[in-house]
C-alpha cells in the first residue's frame, strides 16, 4: 500500500479552513498567501505549495477567492461528502465522541456503537443505542461503513480492533495508548493523548524559565 507523502500539509489544511471560514464570515472575498501565511506563522512558500495540493488557484496581487478556497479545501479532504463510521468502546473517551456535534463540520457521522461491557449494552448514550459486538460484523456488512473509532481500554485494543478489521472496517481512528497490528491494506490513525500532554507540559515550562 502506497505511503502518504503529504501528511504534514494534510495536518495544515484544516487550521488554513478555520481561518479562512472565520474570514468568510466577516465578509472578505479574497486572501494573499502573504496575509494566510502572516496569521498561520508559516512560511509564504509553505503555504502556496499546501494550497497548490488541493488544486486550487490563486491570481496576482488579489489572491484567492475565499469561498473557492474553502471548497478545494472541504473537496481535498473529504469533508464535503458524509463518511459513515462505527464506534467501539463507549467509555468517558467514546461516550464523548458520540456527543460531539462538530464531526458534521467534517463529514463524518457516527452510525453505531458497540461495547463489550453488559452494563453498557442497551443504554442510550447521547442518542446512540449501544449495541453488543457480535452484532458489529452485520451491522458493517449492512451499513457499508468503512470506518471505525476505536475507544475501548488499551487490554482490550487489539481484540477490539481484530474484530474490526475482520468485519470489513478498513481505516481505524486509534483513541487507545496501544498500537494496534493491522493487515497491511487496513490504515490506521492514532491519537496519543499522552504525547500531546508531555509537548504542552514542556512547553509552558520552558515558557516559565
Amino acid at each position: 500500500m502506497a505511503k502518504v507523502s503529504n501528511v504534514p500539509t494534510i495536518r495544515r489544511l484544516p487550521g488554513y479552513l478555520h481561518l479562512l471560514k472565520e474570514l468568510k464570515e466577516e465578509g472578505q472575498e479574497t486572501v494573499s498567501t502573504t496575509f494566510l501565511a502572516s496569521e498561520m506563522q508559516i512560511d509564504p512558500i509553505v503555504i502556496r505549495k499546501d494550497l497548490t495540493m488541493t488544486g486550487a488557484s490563486g491570481k496576482p496581487r488579489t489572491g484567492f477567492v475565499v469561498a473557492d478556497l474553502v471548497e478545494a479545501i472541504e473537496n481535498f479532504l473529504g469533508w464535503r461528502t458524509t463518511t459513515d463510521a462505527f464506534l467501539v468502546g463507549a467509555g468517558n473517551i467514546g461516550s464523548a465522541l458520540l456527543g460531539y456535534s462538530g464531526f458534521a463540520s467534517y463529514g463524518l457521522r457516527i452510525v453505531d456503537a458497540f461495547d463489550a461491557s453488559p452494563a453498557k449494552v442497551g443504554t442510550i448514550v447521547h442518542g446512540h443505542l449501544i449495541l453488543p459486538m457480535d452484532k458489529l460484523p452485520d451491522r458493517v456488512a449492512t451499513v457499508k461503513a468503512r470506518l471505525g473509532i476505536l475507544t475501548v481500554p488499551a487490554d482490550a485494543a487489539q481484540e477490539a480492533a481484530d474484530l474490526m478489521v475482520a468485519a470489513g472496517i478498513l481505516g481505524i481512528w486509534n483513541f487507545t495508548p496501544v498500537k494496534i497490528k493491522v493487515p497491511s491494506d487496513v490504515v490506521t490513525q492514532k491519537e496519543d493523548l499522552a504525547s500531546g500532554l508531555a509537548e504542552l507540559s514542556v512547553r509552558v515550562k520552558l515558557r516559565e524559565l
